[in-house]
């Protein structure tokens, strides 16, 4: 059996963080992929949440 290699490049979801605190229903997300060697951190990206009709910041959730 061979030996499972650790790709660089993974998929990640993107979640809106002014979404929850705003009480409507439903969540922004969006799914991106990112490579794990050049950013290892959590990546933060300003991304359009169509609920609130307006440009936020889209957290990567686990």
């Amino acid at each position: 059996m061979a030996k499972k290699s650790k790709e660089a490049r993974v998929q990640i979801i993107l979640e809106c963080t002014e979404h929850k605190t705003s009480g409507l229903p439903g969540t922004s997300r969006y799914i991106s992929t990112k490579n794990r060697k050049n950013t290892p951190e959590r990546l933060e990206i300003k991304k359009y949440n169509p609920i609130l009709k307006r440009y936020t910041i889209h957290k990567e959730i686990k």
